[in-house]
């Protein structure tokens, strides 16, 4: 018996509605589908479909049956399409998005170097802070910064990035530098506002969540003026680790309560789980993501090195 083609022939049945309409849809005759479907039954033991002359219907068994039958030839179509994209010359119109900081300074740059190598290739890049629906929006690809909540997206993984505080050298010089997140409260704060940000700075101390409500000195909902206003001494800031990366590493900004950040969030690609990979967004992949995960890296690393140039 070949299991897969009489997994294929059970899910198509299951999508088509009708023995008949998945006969169609295979090419085959419905006797074959038949004989498919009660060579599969016989070999698990199981029924899963319940059929009459004028309804089926799966049973609980089938139901989850073909859950799983689903998405294992899924991955078999993705695999084999992942393999023949890397054959295929990449051509034609690529549309990627990502959060417009991090769309700046890194992809913009992996952007280039992708179109210097690939030049058939015309890519829209769309810096957009907030979510946007893949499908719905006619994106290729995006970078996810945060937990994917859509089981329905794709991720691969580039790396992490934590939230960090950091303020100036001669803002710490003049104020003091705080020793827990209870003491920022008596700083200066500059604070990023945004949809998808809290007004509260969220910590932890033994694995138990803290949260401060810091001052209302300054508010913005631009990142690039609120590194600015905190290179300047107006306070404390709180980025993503990516964004203040040269600024720590060149000892501009120090990193402040590192013991009690939060554990880093991932950042990833993410595509449509029921788009097939085009040859030229696996091959953007392939090229892009080894460039970013060094980015991320690099702005762990700065953050670690300035913290520890400060406390000696």
């Amino acid at each position: 018996m070949d299991k897969l083609h009489a997994m294929t022939t059970f899910v198509r049945i299951v999508e088509a509605g009708s023995l008949t309409a998945a006969a169609d849809r295979l090419g085959t005759s419905p006797t074959s589908v038949v004989r498919s479907l009660s060579g599969l039954e016989r070999a698990l033991g199981v029924r899963l479909l319940n059929r009459t002359t004028r309804r089926m219907a799966l049973t609980d068994e089938g139901r989850e049956y073909f859950e799983r039958c689903r998405h294992l030839l899924q991955d078999i179509e993705e695999a084999e399409a992942a393999l023949l994209a890397r054959q295929v010359k990449p051509a034609g119109r690529l549309v990627i998005t990502a959060p417009v900081m991090f769309g700046r300074l890194h992809v913009g740059p992996a952007v280039t170097d992708f179109l210097a190598a690939y030049p058939e290739v015309r890519i829209e890049l769309l810096l957009l802070d907030r979510v946007v629906d893949l499908i719905h929006e006619g994106i290729d690809l995006a970078v996810r910064i945060g937990t994917l909540p859509e089981s329905s997206l794709v991720a691969v993984p580039l790396g992490t990035t934590g939230r960090v505080v950091c303020a100036s050298p001669e803002y710490l010089a003049f104020h003091g530098q705080p020793e827990n997140p209870a003491e920022l409260q008596k700083h200066r704060a500059i604070r990023i506002t945004g949809s998808s940000l809290e007004p509260d700075w969220s910590f932890q101390e033994n694995g138990r969540p803290l949260r401060v409500t810091m001052p209302e000195n300054l508010s913005t909902n631009h990142i690039d003026f609120a590194i600015d206003a905190c290179l300047k001494g107006l306070g404390c800031g709180r980025f993503l680790a990516y964004q203040v990366r040269e600024q720590l590493a060149a000892g501009k900004l120090v990193r402040l309560l590192s013991a009690y950040e939060l554990p880093p969030v991932p950042v990833n690609f993410a595509y449509p789980h029921a788009r097939l990979l085009s040859s030229r967004v696996r091959a953007f992949i392939d090229r892009a993501a080894p460039q970013l995960r060094e980015k991320l890296i690099e702005a762990r690393d700065a953050g670690d090195s300035a913290a520890a140039r400060w406390q000696k």
